[in-house]
């Protein structure tokens, strides 16, 4: 079996050093549309946008932990001792992150990686790849990666945590709707994600697709943005942990509805493409806060 259980989670964690400096957050911040969303009269001199592209004004989305340092994290614990795996039998299924302080605008920090689960789901797989970032200041965040390995499962292990969040009996508090530019996942993937699933209309095809798909962590982090700036005041030091399930594929050119709910300290949410009659992007999806 290409995946041993016992040896991927046994493993020594992986360290290496990574940073980012201000010009790698206002990418990332654009690869999410910061300065496009044209509910705004003036977007990309609006105040509220210029928190995410302009230096002298910026903060951190929480999210940009997950492709600070190029997503290292993620390869990592692709690559650990009891893990020999067909590429191209792997779907990203879910991320969480928790935040222990605000990311700085730049900075070095050591990343450790590690296989922190292997689950059995009978037909795959899933990998929970585990990355901690700490500086010379302390921990930053930990962020945890759900891979499914199509293919890999059966062998009698444990299955792990299948539970479902079901939405809330009531209309949602407020509700976001964010399009998603032609060229976005072209500059999205600029901040480490090669991956030509997103770019090469011919690879796309042969992975069964029409044409290439959004990044589930560009929505991702468009869904935390929006969840911010409309619930949050704009204030990204409140978001204290952030999890979702991707549960199916945006294309460039359409729109994602984001619902929201609100409650003690978090945010229940539910991601949709609207101009596929609302097909799920995001499920699962809680962002927690101060």
């Amino acid at each position: 079996m290409p995946i041993d259980p016992v040896k991927a989670v046994a493993a020594e964690p992986r360290s290496a050093e990574i940073s980012w400096d201000h010009k790698d957050v206002q990418l990332y911040h654009l690869g999410l549309g910061a300065g496009s969303y044209q509910g705004r009269p003036n977007p990309a001199t609006d105040s509220d946008e210029l928190r995410y592209t302009l230096e002298s004004r910026l903060h951190v989305l929480p999210s940009f932990a997950t492709v600070a340092g190029a997503g290292m994290g993620v390869v990592g614990g692709l690559s650990a001792p009891g893990i020999d795996i067909d590429l191209t039998a792997v779907l990203h299924g879910g991320q969480s992150i928790t935040l222990h302080r605000p990311v700085p605008t730049g900075g070095r920090a050591i990343s450790t990686s590690r296989v922190a689960a292997v689950y059995d789901k009978g037909k795959a797989a899933v990998l929970v790849l585990r990355s901690e970032a700490s500086d010379a200041e302390g921990p930053l965040w930990t962020s945890d990666a759900q891979i499914f390995v199509r293919g890999e499962g059966g062998w009698g292990g444990d299955r792990g945590p299948s539970e479902r969040l079901a939405l809330p009996d009531r209309e949602p508090d407020a509700t976001a709707e964010r399009p998603i530019r032609e060229e976005q996942a072209l500059i999205y993937r600029l901040s480490g994600d090669w991956n030509p699933l997103h770019a090469d209309p011919e690879f796309a095809a042969l992975a069964g697709f029409d044409r290439p798909i959004l990044h589930g962590l560009c929505s991702y982090g468009m869904t935390l943005k929006a969840v911010v700036d409309t619930v949050l005041g704009g204030d990204v030091t409140r978001v204290r942990a952030y999890r979702t399930r991707f549960a199916g594929v945006v294309y460039p050119g359409e729109t994602l509805r984001i619902r929201m709910w609100t409650g003690d300290g978090r945010v229940q949410v539910a991601v949709t493409a609207v101009e596929r009659e609302n097909a799920p992007v995001l499920a699962d999806t809680v962002v927690e806060h101060s």
